[in-house]
């Protein structure tokens, strides 16, 4: 059985998926970029601000299924330059209590403005 997920709390997606999907004890979802759903656009400049609002998009839309960060296994993070990795880190550790998920950290281009992409897969027994 799937799912899907919307939560006003989380940008709309900008193309044909779904903010997330939830099949059996797995949400899958899509990736975020850093828009702020209130103004629909990427308000932010520095990597560190578009992290965090990159997380709490995540979270708006684990919440809105009934999961948390405590429930991801998996993210894949997508970087406009590897030169951000530390950054990165930084602000992206402070959403784990310690028990991380398994990631994956590419760089590629993104979309106008974005430093930033994150998706994740979480789990719930």
């Amino acid at each position: 059985m799937k799912n899907t997920v919307f939560t006003e709390k989380a940008p709309k997606p900008i193309g044909p998926y779904n903010q997330a999907v939830k099949a059996g004890k797995f949400i899958f979802v899509s990736g975020q970029l850093a828009i702020d759903p209130k103004e629909d656009k990427i308000a932010v400049k520095t990597l560190t601000l578009q992290t965090r609002q990159v997380m709490e998009n995540i979270r708006a839309i684990l919440e809105a299924a009934g999961y948390g960060f405590k429930d991801v296994v998996q993210s894949d993070v997508y970087l406009s330059s590897m030169t951000l990795f530390d950054e990165f880190n930084l602000e992206y550790a402070k959403y784990f209590d310690g028990n991380f998920p398994a990631r994956v950290t590419v760089a590629v281009e993104l979309k106008a403005n974005a430093l930033i992409e994150i998706s994740v897969v979480a789990y719930k027994d």
